[in-house]
């Protein structure tokens, strides 16, 4: 009695808490589609006066370059995330396998990338030196090298597993490529899909590299381009409030396009997370209990 008692309690606390995560998205959702001078009489509310997708119109406006910069975040995303993961595991293997010389050393000069910083300039010219600027790999390379913190999640994960599957591999002729493709990283499933979700996160939400790289507008990702939209409409909302101009400021969808661009930039990494949350949960996980 008691347990089903403690159960019910259970599914009763969990289900207010999830309606009260869902409730912030879905009225991000309506304002995106709720007319411009209603927010401004009522704010945001669930029950709007006026409905529109103006704000949507605009972003997908005939001379917008919303579709060609949600093409570029996805390459960038999709290339960079495989390429790190990639170059991340194979580290993490390396600082976990006992047969290698100097691991500890070279961990130890990871770990000191995680507390000291060369700055900004020489970040700049050494990706300007490599010719990263106006092309896709000044997005992908400056954020490729791999995280010390996800290297040392791999490689806590990987030095749980058994030393024998090493010597039993080797007494049937596999070099340490075969080992770490073929034996580490299917056993490191959850925490490759943790970190998979990391790097992915980082790609899709960077802007940074874009600005201090890129030029070219077609070469916009995602995020930089809503930025930069927000930035413009925000300007002629102010200038025309100063200037007293005949087309009134209210009349621009300021709030409504801030809502739809989140919609926009969180709708992929919302559709993909289910896919990732038991594997992301095992990854942080990672070391509190033995299997």
């Amino acid at each position: 009695m008691r347990s089903k008692l403690f159960d019910a309690v259970n599914v009763f606390i969990i289900t207010i808490v999830s309606i009260a995560s869902l409730l912030p998205l879905v009225l991000v959702l309506i304002v995106s589609f709720t007319e411009e001078s209603a927010i401004k009489a009522n704010g945001y509310s669930f029950f709007p006066e006026g409905v529109t997708a103006a704000a949507y119109r605009m972003l997908f406006s005939e001379n917008s370059l919303l579709l060609q910069s949600y093409l570029v975040s996805i390459v960038v995303t999709v290339v960079g995330t495989t390429l790190a993961v990639a170059i991340t595991g194979m580290a993490g293997y390396t600082l976990s396998a006992n047969h290698i010389r100097y691991r500890n050393a070279l961990a130890l000069f990871f770990f000191v990338t995680m507390v000291f910083n060369a700055g900004l300039v020489p970040w700049y010219l050494v990706s300007t030196g490599l010719g990263l600027r106006n092309n896709l790999w000044a997005l992908i390379v400056p954020s490729l090298l791999f995280n010390p913190f996800n290297l040392f999640l791999v490689r806590n994960y990987m030095k749980q597993i058994p030393d024998s599957l090493i010597e039993a591999a080797r007494i049937d002729g596999a070099n340490d490529l075969f080992i770490a493709f073929r034996v580490f990283f299917p056993l490191s499933l959850p925490v490759m899909a943790t970190i998979t979700l990391f790097y992915g996160i980082g790609y899709w939400n960077n802007w940074f590299n874009a600005i201090m790289l890129v030029d070219d507008q077609k070469l916009y990702p995602l995020q930089y381009l809503l930025f930069k939209l927000n930035s413009e409409i925000n300007m002629i909302s102010q200038m025309q409030s100063i200037s007293g101009s005949a087309v009134s400021a209210d009349l621009l969808p300021t709030e409504s396009v801030k809502m739809a661009t989140a919609i926009m930039t969180i709708g992929p990494i919302v559709f993909f997370y289910p896919f990732l949350q038991k594997y992301f949960i095992r990854g942080l996980l990672i070391g509190s209990v033995k299997e």
